[in-house]
């Protein structure tokens, strides 16, 4: 599935690195949200994409803004992967069903089993504003979304 942007984000709800329900219509009407997948926990790119986010954090978390960071390994897993890194913002886990959130926004890779990098603007309405692709080991520039989150 492709996502379109004008169109309403499918909505989700999943559990945090502290088994914290969060959904993504929680934030409507208050918060631009950005959705940013990554494949798996503890490996090179991914913490690096993650840090640049956490060591820049309140350009991406704020009154304005929430980030959300998706992937679907164990939420067990992703609580000492936060710990370890210190990452104040929510760590989903998309486990169970197994990608199923990775999979509506078009991002889920089959054959590994894990989301590819994908990334999402939500507008505080739930419309999708802006979004990028990459492969799994194609690493993401955070500047990108600040950009995006400035043009709303």
């Amino acid at each position: 599935m492709t996502l379109t942007i004008g169109q309403a984000a499918p909505d989700f709800t999943l559990n945090n690195q502290f088994g914290e329900s969060v959904s993504l219509s929680s934030f409507k009407g208050k918060k631009n949200v950005i959705v940013t997948f990554y494949p798996w926990a503890f490996t090179g790119t991914c913490t690096g994409e993650l840090c640049a986010l956490r060591d820049d954090l309140s350009s991406f978390q704020n009154e304005n803004a929430e980030l959300l960071a998706l992937s679907c390994d164990a939420m067990f897993s992703l609580k000492i992967f936060a710990e370890k890194e210190g990452y104040n913002f929510s760590l989903l886990s998309d486990f169970w069903p197994h990608g199923a959130v990775a999979q509506a926004y078009g991002v889920f890779d089959e054959a590994r089993g894990a989301a590819v990098r994908g990334t999402f603007i939500i507008d505080k309405e739930g419309i999708l504003r802006w979004q990028v692709i990459n492969g799994i080991g194609d690493a993401r520039n955070a500047a990108d979304y600040k950009s995006a989150l400035a043009a709303l």
